[in-house]
């Protein structure tokens, strides 16, 4: 009978233990976890009849605000987003129906005043109801988002715009996107109908398509393949390569073409100006996967990017293992196709690095957050993200960049109001096989001035219709940055 009772207390014993670990895994190791999970409403539930601070632009906008409302006779408070959808992939939303997103969600304990900071504030006026909700302070401006959509339009892709020097989102719009009054609106009653119509629609509207998608870049990727070349001293001004119109590599029988099948060659300044494929599929399979590989990793890839926004993804390209047995695939993501794929928000960066001396600066969007008495509670400080090239290879792809807006395939589109200089790549990813209908994402990434950056840009449009297809990253995405970039350089100043 002892023995039985002996067993019987170490059973008990050994529960309470992992029972014990459990609740310490759950409430400590993945504190954080059960926290952004969007299921968990607890803390929703806490903060939805609280005050709750403002979202403000760094041209003193409020984007997100809390009003009181009636509702049934009752007064309650109501999330609004007085510019609707403008930023609506930003600041998310705020509802109880179905919990939060983006700024509202990572940035909550300031908003609803839960900082160490702001309940200090609380306990020290314990008798009093005080209002000790906190603002965030964006970097992004009304004026650049608002040319950002008007420029876009309603075709779908996105368009990000970052300070150079310090990374800055001065400007972050994708399209399609929704306007979270309409989830956060509590005197409707078609709500749900909405919010699962957003769910279904597979071009994404809920998702911050400008850093929470990759889409494969095109021609725009040889900025990278170039900078690896030239740091690894394998090419420079001078190398030439010789004319043709197609190219055969190993383990095919399959060639490369350039694009639309045309006849290129000539120095560094000509393919890059002029776009030729078989030159960088020449010099990828010349580098080599290791060699390629290990650079993409210094740019990033591979990894999720470093914004302060909720779920960012990483841009892509393979590891060694997948190019071992396909150099085919090798050469052709030399050139931005096969399985390359980017965010575009990695591509404005990949601009702002070079016009930055070769230092990536990680990209930040709220700059400040303050309580509500207007005292700084944070504030972001610029910081080096990576530094993948030198300044010396910056500057040669500076000036190959400036070529492609004087006489390149961005000098259709890219010359700036009162002469300002620009420095552009262009990039037409085509996404059809070999016979099939064409089908390409457009894109371009350029940064402004030239001689002085201050501003980088990329905008990406999606490969969804046969006007996109038609065209090229210069003729279609080219407008769009060269609209968004004169307003930004007429708005900061010189």
């Amino acid at each position: 009978m002892n023995r039985q009772i002996r067993r019987l207390a170490l059973g008990l014993i050994a529960c309470y233990a992992i029972l014990f670990l459990q609740l310490n895994v759950w409430q400590v190791a993945r504190s954080d976890e059960l926290k952004d999970d969007s299921r968990n409403n607890r803390e929703l539930l806490r903060d939805f009849n609280s005050p709750r601070g403002r979202i403000i632009t760094a041209d003193e906008v409020v984007v997100a605000e809390t009003i009181e409302r009636d509702l049934d006779g009752n007064v309650v408070r109501q999330r609004t987003y007085p510019e609707r959808d403008l930023f609506a992939n930003v600041t998310g939303y705020f509802t109880l129906g179905f919990g939060s997103s983006q700024l509202e969600r990572s940035e909550n304990d300031v908003l609803a005043g839960r900082t160490a900071e702001q309940q200090l504030q609380l306990a020290q006026n314990l008798f009093t109801d005080q209002d000790v909700s906190g603002d965030v302070i964006l970097a992004m401006r009304e004026d650049i988002q608002s040319a950002a959509k008007e420029a876009l339009g309603e075709r779908e892709g996105s368009v990000v715009v970052l300070d150079v020097r310090t990374g800055a989102v001065l400007a972050m719009w994708s399209w399609p996107t929704f306007d979270p009054n309409i989830l956060s609106d509590r005197t409707r009653t078609d709500t749900l109908d909405w919010f699962n119509f957003l769910n279904a629609d597979n071009r994404k509207p809920l998702l911050a398509n400008a850093y929470q998608e990759r889409y494969m870049p095109g021609s725009t990727f040889k900025v990278i393949t170039t900078a690896t070349a030239l740091r690894d001293s394998l090419i420079d001004l001078t190398t030439v390569w010789e004319q043709e119109n197609a190219f055969t590599p190993p383990q095919t029988t399959d060639p490369i073409e350039n694009y639309g099948g045309s006849t290129c060659g000539g120095d560094l300044t000509e393919v890059f100006t002029r776009s030729c494929n078989i030159p960088f599929a020449r010099i990828a399979l010349t580098l080599g996967a290791k060699k390629l590989v290990r650079a993409t990793d210094d740019w990033g890839f591979g990894e999720n990017l470093p914004l302060d926004l909720p779920r960012p993804v990483a841009s892509v390209f393979g590891t060694v293992n997948d190019f071992e047995d396909d150099l085919p695939m090798l050469a052709i993501q030399g050139f931005g196709q096969g399985n390359a794929q980017m965010v575009p928000l990695h591509m404005a960066m990949v601009a702002a690095t070079i016009a930055n001396g070769g230092k990536m600066m990680v990209p930040y969007v709220v700059s400040s957050t303050v309580d509500r008495n207007g005292k700084v509670l944070t504030s972001t400080s610029p910081t080096v993200w990576r530094t993948p090239i030198d300044s010396e290879t910056a500057a040669i792809l500076t000036e190959l960049m400036i070529g492609v807006v004087r006489n390149g395939t961005a000098s259709c589109c890219m010359q700036l109001a009162n002469g300002v200089q620009a420095a552009a790549k262009t990039g037409t990813a085509q996404l059809n096989a070999k016979g099939e209908p064409m089908r390409s994402h457009a894109w371009i990434t350029a940064f402004a001035p030239a001689n002085a950056p201050k501003i980088a840009i990329a905008v990406m449009v999606k490969g969804v219709n046969d006007e996109v297809s038609a065209s090229t990253g210069g003729r279609l995405a080219g407008p769009i940055a060269k609209r968004v970039l004169d307003l930004a350089l007429r708005v900061l100043g010189p």
